[in-house]
């Protein structure tokens, strides 16, 4: 009998040892923003769905505010295989395809609705340019409606002369261009310190980074023109996705949708109180005057222009799918 039970501690031993070599697969997720942001709790979220139902076999580790990776560099990073998976503000990526800045055409889609059609509408030439670059699309969350902060009245486009603009991707420049200010590229991680410095004294953006940079310390102005919602992605290395078991890679595919439903109705509810927030700080929280608008809405109208000369015949067939 102690021969037996002997027998069975040796197996249970073997065993034991047996697992943690098969168990645990780590990955690491860089993303941009700060940890108690939208996006950045919807990823761990995301990586708590998929470390739950792996039974911790997969284990995403989130780097949030540009930590592992600055936020031009996350994707790359995860094509190379640097890191597994990333979520970025997809938009930053338009040099490389124009159907990554769609999202942040003027005008094209200021409400949330409108902003689903239209990501349900591009997704399928996003995913292929993706996959192309060894990527595989997981999920898209959006941000709040982008609205213009200031340190002085804007009545007119002509008061945005002169003034020294955050950019962030080609349409943020091209606006600045376009009314006479001073584009400076500034990720979202820096634009805090930016500000603190004046290195920047105005900028186009959603409430949540406003909130997250605490704008209020610089800024005396929001003006709420809504002209775009712009979108993060969030992708995997390909190579790791496959290298993975069937179960596992079910497990992401799974608590990837559950958090697009949730990044999307979590930016809806929260979009509102951030614009609360700025307004507990004392900054002014303005609609647009009717000549600031039409003045945006005609730079808007020149960007669609620009844009959809650059996408050619594959961006007309998106922004057709949509207007369908």
């Amino acid at each position: 009998m102690s021969r037996l039970v002997k027998t069975f501690a040796i197996a249970a031993g073997v065993a034991a040892l047996a697992v943690p070599a098969m168990a645990q697969t780590k990955w690491n997720l860089p993303a941009a923003y700060p940890a108690d942001n939208p996006h950045s709790v919807n990823l761990i979220a995301f990586a708590k769905d998929v470390s739950d139902a792996t039974g911790g076999r997969l284990q995403i580790t989130v780097h949030a505010a540009a930590s592992l990776f600055k936020a031009p560099e996350i994707k790359r990073a995860v094509a190379t295989g640097q890191a597994q998976a990333g979520e970025v503000l997809i938009s930053l990526h338009e040099n490389e395809d124009p159907l990554f800045g769609i999202d942040v055409v003027p005008f094209l889609a200021t409400s949330y609705p409108a902003s689903k059609k239209l990501w349900l509408a591009s997704k399928p030439a996003i995913e292929k340019k993706l996959a192309s670059q060894g990527l595989l699309l997981l999920f898209a969350v959006p941000w709040g409606p982008q609205g213009i902060y200031a340190k002085k009245d804007l009545n007119t486009v002509d008061d945005m002369k002169g003034l020294k603009w955050r950019a962030y991707n080609v349409g943020t420049s091209r606006i600045a261009e376009l009314v006479g200010a001073q584009p400076i590229t500034i990720q979202a991680a820096e634009l805090p310190q930016a500000l603190a410095t004046g290195v920047v004294n105005a900028f186009m953006t959603s409430g949540s980074t406003g909130y997250d940079s605490k704008a209020w310390e610089s800024m005396t102005h929001f003006y709420d023109t809504q002209a775009w919602i712009p979108k993060n992605v969030t992708f995997v290395n390909k190579a790791a996705f496959d290298a993975l078991d069937k179960q596992a890679q079910d497990a992401i595919l799974k608590a990837a949708a559950v958090a697009e439903e949730r990044g999307w109705k979590l930016a809806e509810e929260k979009a509102k109180w951030y614009l609360e927030q700025l307004a507990a700080n004392k900054m002014k929280v303005l609609p647009p005057s009717p000549a600031l608008k039409a003045g945006l809405e005609k730079i808007g109208e020149q960007l669609t222009a620009d844009w959809s000369k650059k996408a050619g015949a594959e961006g007309e067939a998106v922004i057709a799918a949509y207007k369908k």
